[in-house]
């Protein structure tokens, strides 16, 4: 087990988290969704503490306690004062290693896990997101929804569940990140105390991958729905995350869709009105990537925003984008970045995620400086290589068949 933390002078809180290597794409069939439904359980009460009194201890200190789980990690997390560190990580760890997994709670959660995908069927931009991954990553671990489907969650047995959870929850799988005003190696000391009798097994190191352009997947996917406005998103296989061209991405998808600025967002909304939103995303795993635009218009608009985008993104691939953009895109970025990491949550974050993503840590200034470094010349080159690549297009709204959709789209299908 790793221990890692960051002093942060000034601050009277501590924020902490046990990072576990474990996510959705690491689920056989018929665990899809176990992990996000463990989440869930694992705070419904331990050996030594019921879920009201774990309630209880967070509240009487004003703390904040929850969790979240993403398709390649876990993260169970605390933020508190400093004085009570050695409380957060106790029941912290209490709930990691030593749940009870009560068949009662299995059911009542099965509940409330069931009504979280109600209410993800009930919010098109989520249901979008997953429809995109989906036909992006055609049958790719990495294409399935976090919290699994109805028909997982519903023939989800306690065994299924415990199984997964003793055999994936290992210290070798686990990385506890702090920042605050603390002490290393009391934290060190705390954190072998309440975690060092974990199960033994091998020791883990990040993920690998190759170049992460997948060629097989879908072009176009609809999914029905009684919305007001269209829902589109538009994208490409992108780089993983332990391609050396990410920061040159991360210029390229600024300059592209990131800011007020970017050219979808003048191209979109200021100079045709077409959109509220539109935006730019990518998004890197061990072995795979996607990029991707998003935008949200009246169904009638719908074609004319397609339009739009699709020139915007030819536009880029056959001429890259000017100096100019290039340096505001890196000025975004640089002070993006310093400022997402002024609070110790933040601080946490980047700590856990960096030591499972790539097995150590970046420094602020090398960070910095890999953004700094990027030219025009390697924008253009990854412009023409990821954006002449065909679109994938995921459409959620009030259409009844692909023949429905715009023109702009029937290329695709």
């Amino acid at each position: 087990m790793r221990v890692l933390t960051e002093h942060v002078p000034g601050v009277r809180s501590v924020a902490l988290g046990i990072w576990i290597a474990i996510g959705s794409r690491d689920e056989r069939p018929d665990q899809a969704g176990a992990a996000h439904y463990l989440e869930h359980l694992l705070f419904k009460g331990t050996g030594t503490r019921s879920a009201q009194e774990i309630a209880e201890e967070m509240d009487a200190v004003g703390g904040e306690l929850n969790a979240f789980t993403a398709k390649e990690h876990t993260c169970y997390y605390a933020h508190v004062l400093d004085e009570d560190l050695p409380l957060a990580l106790d029941i912290l760890a209490d709930v990691v290693t030593s749940a009870e997994l009560a068949h009662t709670d299995v059911e009542l959660e099965r509940g409330v896990v069931l009504e979280e995908i109600a209410m993800r069927d009930d919010d098109p931009e989520d249901l979008l997101g997953e429809l995109f991954d989906e036909a992006l990553l055609v049958d790719h671990p990495l294409g399935l929804p976090v919290i699994g489907s109805e028909e997982s969650i519903r023939g989800m047995s306690r065994e299924t569940l415990h199984d997964f959870w003793r055999a994936e929850y290992t210290a070798p799988r686990m990385v506890v990140a702090a920042a605050g005003n603390l002490d290393h190696a009391h934290v060190v000391e705390l954190a072998a105390k309440a975690l060092g009798d974990g199960p033994d097994a091998a020791p883990v190191g990040p993920r690998g991958g190759g170049r992460g352009l997948l060629p097989a997947r879908r072009t176009l996917a609809l999914r029905t729905d009684d919305s007001e406005q269209a829902h589109l998103m538009l994208g490409v296989p992108g780089l993983d995350r332990h391609d050396p061209r990410r920061p040159v991405l991360s210029v390229l998808n600024t300059a592209l869709g990131g800011g007020l600025s970017s050219r979808l967002f003048q191209q979109v909304r200021e100079q045709r009105g077409l959109a509220y939103q539109v935006y730019s995303a990518q998004v890197s795993y061990s072995d795979a990537g996607t990029w991707s635009v998003y935008a949200g218009c009246a169904p009638e608009r719908l074609g004319e925003v397609v339009g739009v985008v699709r020139d915007v993104l030819a536009g880029a691939a056959a001429d890259g984008i000017t100096e100019a953009e290039v340096l505001r895109a890196k000025g975004s970025l640089r002070g993006g970045m310093v400022l997402g990491l002024e609070d110790t949550a933040s601080k946490m974050n980047r700590l856990g995620r960096s030591e499972l993503d790539h097995g150590g840590q970046r420094s602020l200034t090398e960070s910095l400086a890999r953004i700094d470094a990027v030219t025009q010349a390697e924008v253009a080159e990854l412009a023409r290589e990821l954006l002449s690549q065909d679109l994938t297009a995921a459409v959620v709204g009030p259409f009844e068949a692909p023949e429905d959709l715009p023109a702009a789209l029937h290329d695709l299908a």
